[in-house]
């Protein structure tokens, strides 16, 4: 086609400054099956991109930015459509009942728009409008998804427990989380891919490329998550289902010009924003979202990563007492328990973190944690990853301690393994009446003020416990409201050590508030995996 004959068409193409052709090239306005399928899209996305949660705005309201927590933002661009008034009455399809519902609401709304507007020849401008929609919901969601890579919290490098536990006894979700956790700059790669595809979209030029990229990469985790059996393969392909729509403006375009060699003119509406005060506030929003979502977003996930990384504990644990050891002897209401992998009482090896945990080794089956070891939680107790994903016998206890008195009040961060039986009897002394049924039942063996007042004032306030620059008013917040009432199982464990640290012994009362001593050596482990580089959290400030 030579350039006067390519201007003509061109010319001819053009109607009201909006360029708009078919497949064919041929006519200008849409086909009534294109403005059906248009409307269902548009009501279909708008509804998936607002938030229907009450609670989302009252947090939006409640956010204090002169200390923000890195959950705050992450909050704000971490929703998805949920109706559970209404998917209640439908299949839990892998979690998929929420958008069946939504293209239900939006078939109905197509409908009726269908039938109130009949006179529109096309929707270009809506269309712009959507485009615009659907770019800055999916843009604003995998940053704040991305940060969590780049700076890497999401997949932690496996703790000393975790080194320790048998492959078996490891879900496939856990098995693929421990995967990247140990290579931690390919996840940082992963997270700055979601990164460069999410800023890509906030500009016009390369949305394109930015939709393509966020396809083809929350594609990849959406299969992963179902090939592993994790938990967010929705919200993965939540973002693969935007990057399709998006793609599905260009690509039929880019088919035609480039496979079928075709003359192509693609739509290119863009409003004219021919007053200051617009222009001026287009300006503004786009500023506002990347200043905020790549500037300060980062900022505050970086102070995360250094002292309050969520899903492993931020409290340094007592520092003599880190490490991994073998349990020398085991005595329990003072009998010695010889060594034998097939007890179910004896412990076999245990570990103590850098921060405030303790785990064990028993041959003992317990209940799965089936979750991620996510969410939000700011008390170190509630932070899971360590036991999520793991069965067999490891054992994982938070504990709080009395470095006065050299105690350590420990409990079992696996709550499904002591059950959420309340309102026992409890005998004069505050304890639960122990017949022969309680025992075995699930039960607290522990009063509710199994920690006095003394120990709490000798382990002070777990607030307090990091870096002040890792402050935030979300933390200090949480630490105001009482913790969860949740059974859990505990001990209470006096220890000692050797002037050098090789030795450890632990005495006092186990879950069943059975006596045990526990005599540990201290064993300089080393491991075939490369220490991470990247380690999350500072524990420096020890007791």
């Amino acid at each position: 086609m030579n350039t006067h004959v390519a201007q003509h068409t061109h010319q001819m193409l053009k109607t009201n400054g909006v360029e708009k052709i078919d497949n064919k090239g041929e006519k200008e306005g849409w086909t009534e099956v294109e403005k059906v399928a248009f409307r269902i899209a548009f009501i279909f996305f708008v509804i998936m991109s607002i938030p229907w949660n009450w609670r989302w705005y009252a947090d939006l309201f409640a956010i204090d930015w002169t200390g923000l927590h890195y959950r705050d933002l992450y909050d704000i661009a971490r929703f998805q459509p949920s109706f559970p008034l209404l998917s209640q009455w439908l299949p839990n399809l892998y979690g998929y009942a929420d958008w069946i519902v939504v293209l239900f609401l939006a078939i109905v709304g197509a409908v009726i728009w269908s039938v109130v507007d009949g006179k529109t020849k096309n929707y270009n401008k809506l269309y712009y409008w959507l485009l615009v929609i659907t770019r800055y919901r999916a843009g604003i969601g995998i940053i704040g998804f991305a940060f969590t890579k780049v700076l890497p919290v999401q997949m932690p490098y496996p703790s000393e427990g975790l080194l320790n536990t048998d492959l078996g006894d490891l879900t496939q979700q856990k098995i693929y989380w421990l995967s990247i956790g140990i290579v931690p700059w390919y996840q940082v790669f992963t997270g700055l891919v979601e990164l460069l595809a999410g800023t890509m979209l906030f500009f016009r030029k390369t949305t394109f490329y930015g939709a393509a990229l966020l396809m083809g990469a929350l594609g990849s985790i959406t299969f992963v998550n179902f090939a592993y059996e994790g938990g967010v393969h929705i919200y993965a392909s939540y973002f693969v289902l935007y990057g399709l729509f998006i793609l599905s403006y260009y690509i039929p375009r880019i088919y035609k010009l480039t496979i079928l060699e075709q003359y192509t003119v693609p739509i290119n509406y863009y409003p004219a924003f021919d007053k200051a005060w617009l222009y001026i506030l287009r300006f503004g929003l786009k500023a506002g979202v990347i200043v905020v979502f790549l500037g300060v977003l980062l900022y505050v996930q970086l102070l995360n990563f250094w002292y309050d990384p969520y899903k492993q504990p931020s409290s340094p644990g007592v520092a003599k007492l880190r490490g991994y050891y073998d349990v020398k002897a085991f005595y329990l209401n003072n009998i010695l328990i010889p060594y034998n992998p097939y007890d179910s009482l004896r412990w076999q090896d245990l570990t103590f973190e850098k921060w405030t945990t303790m785990t064990f080794k028993v041959n003992k089956a317990q209940r799965l944690d089936l979750s991620n070891g996510g969410g939000n939680p700011i008390r170190d107790i509630d932070r899971t990853f360590e036991v999520a994903g793991v069965g067999g016998g490891r054992r994982v206890y938070h504990y709080y301690a009395d470095t006065i008195d050299k105690v350590l009040y420990l409990q079992d961060k696996n709550i499904a393994t002591a059950g959420a039986t309340k309102g026992r009897q409890r005998d004069a002394e505050g304890y639960p009446n122990r017949s022969e049924n309680q025992l075995n039942s699930r039960s607290d063996n522990y009063p509710k003020d199994w920690i006095n007042e003394q120990a709490w004032r000798h382990i002070g306030n777990e607030n307090n416990m990091i870096d002040p620059r890792g402050a935030t008013t979300r933390r200090s917040n949480a630490f105001k409201e009482s913790p969860k009432e949740v059974i859990r199982k505990k001990m209470m464990l006096h220890y000692e050590t050797s002037d050098d640290g090789a030795l450890v012994t632990l005495k006092g009362l186990n879950e069943n508030r059975d006596s045990i001593k526990v005599e540990l050596v201290r064993k300089d482990r080393k491991y075939i995996l490369t220490r991470s580089s990247l380690d999350a959290g500072q524990y420096g400030k020890t007791h």
